[in-house]
């Protein structure tokens, strides 16, 4: 009997070795031609690995003859008043869509910096995806645990990201307060540790509803108590009404102490409505142009909407920017940041840095190849604000967005990319309609073609 054992644990061991070695490993021949590559040019490249192991690669490859022009010069510029803030957390999407409506508040009652409480609505934000996971979760009870919608509502419990859609749906059922009314507290700066609090006591809280058989719904709420406890723990209480007084750069009393509401405050001071003004306009070359598309279940309330966007080639999203810019509206503006970018001058240019000649090895990808490849996507979302025009070829040389990374980030708290560099690496845009050509505003007539949340364009939303 212990022979066969030792015959059967042998013969294992023979697959398992036989399996490690089998099509696709790398052999000792692979290795000594790999090897033999990078020693045709050994001096050279023992002397780059010394450089490069001990030196921040940015720096390495940083391209000192290109220095785009960055005097903050443009031919077209919306005007904007005060940098925020959004510190350790991932509210970028909010800070942006609050700068477009803080904008039109500043320039139409002559304000000062004035900026509107992220913290009141990031609550809500909060509680709202909460309650969404949630919900979500019930929807799918009944499937395995491993099927795709519960493996990405798993993975993508709750989050501080988010996009324009967000700031609609939140702003229209909640309002929104000065940021004097509702201050930021340490953990609304520093989100990661109460986030991944709540994660993991949502994720214990959907193995419990999927384990019953009634009373769900009311179960449910019961989680969601517990998890609005521990919001206001983190970020406090917010407001149902507030007194408060307004007054213009000038100091000139706009509103003396009075009393309202989150929404009296937005419907008096800003009144847009939200959901019919803007449209969102997508770069994506993966998917067809002139087509509308919607991503399902990717939302911030379970009763709000589905972020829809228009697919189109960038040139016709530069225009529609150029119209809004020049009538001094600002726009929510989302890119992948992190490509290309020089933090000290506060620049995105393609040929900030020339990896290429450091390593001696060529970057390819075009934008749909990266997107494909989950190589690139949105990564954080600012305020356009500017565009330069070529005064002889009538086209955009270099573009500025209003960053929420404080005023010493970056150039004056803005960052300014080139127009190649908008090419490559915008993908969104939301902007008036009035600034958006009929034919383009025609294709939300369409049915809208749904994409999953984990479609590449949107698997790290």
């Amino acid at each position: 009997m212990k022979k066969i054992v030792l015959s059967i644990v042998a013969l294992g061991l023979s697959l398992s070795l036989a399996a490690q070695n089998g099509a696709g490993g790398l052999t000792d021949n692979d290795l000594k031609k790999i090897k033999s590559t990078y020693e045709k040019n050994a001096n050279t490249n023992k002397a780059l690995s010394k450089i490069v192991a001990n030196n921040d690669i940015r720096k390495l490859a940083i391209n000192p003859n290109n220095k785009i022009n960055v005097d903050g010069n443009f031919s077209n510029r919306v005007p904007n008043k005060g940098i925020t803030n959004q510190k350790q957390s991932g509210r970028c999407w909010m800070f942006s869509g609050f700068n477009v409506l803080r904008n039109k508040m500043i320039q139409q009652y002559n304000l000062g910096a004035f900026e509107l409480s992220e913290n009141y609505l990031f609550f809500y934000d909060q509680l709202e995806k909460s309650n969404l996971f949630l919900s979500l979760i019930i929807k799918h009870k009944n499937e395995p645990l491993t099927s795709k919608d519960n493996e990405w509502l798993l993975k993508n419990v709750l989050s501080d990201g988010g996009t324009f859609c967000g700031v609609v749906d939140l702003v229209t059922k909640y309002g929104v307060v000065p940021s004097t009314v509702v201050p930021e507290t340490y953990n609304s700066n520093n989100t990661s540790r109460i986030d991944n609090l709540i994660t993991l006591k949502l994720k214990e809280d959907a193995l419990e509803l999927r384990s019953m058989k009634s009373n769900v719904e009311n179960r449910k709420t019961e989680m969601l108590a517990e998890i609005y406890k521990m919001l206001v723990m983190a970020y406090g209480e917010p407001v149902t009404e507030f007194n408060y007084t307004l007054k213009d750069a000038d100091g000139k009393v706009i509103a003396d102490n009075e009393k309202f509401t989150p929404k009296s405050f937005y419907d008096r001071f800003i009144g847009i409505d939200l959901e019919n003004t803007y449209v969102m306009l997508m770069n994506d070359p993966s998917k067809d142009y002139y087509k509308l598309y919607e991503i399902e279940n990717d939302r911030h309330t379970m009763d709000g909407h589905n972020w829809q966007f228009i697919n189109l080639p960038a040139d016709d999203i530069k225009q529609c920017a150029i119209n809004s810019i020049k009538d001094s509206t600002l726009m929510y503006f989302s890119c992948d940041v992190g490509k290309s970018y020089d933090g000290d001058a506060g620049t995105l240019d393609l040929q900030n840095y020339d990896y290429e000649t450091l390593f001696g090895v060529k970057f390819g990808m075009d934008k749909k190849q990266r997107i494909e490849t989950f190589a690139s996507g949105s990564s954080h979302a600012m305020t356009l604000v500017a565009v330069d025009i070529n005064p002889v070829t009538g086209k955009p040389v270099k573009w500025m967005v209003e960053n929420s990374w404080g005023p010493d980030a970056g150039y004056k708290g803005h960052l300014i990319m080139t127009d190649e560099w908008f090419d490559e690496y915008m993908f969104r845009l939301v902007v008036d309609k009035k600034y958006v050509p009929q034919n383009i505003l025609d294709v939300l007539k369409q049915k809208p073609i749904m994409l999953p949340p984990w479609d590449p364009m949107f698997a790290g939303e």
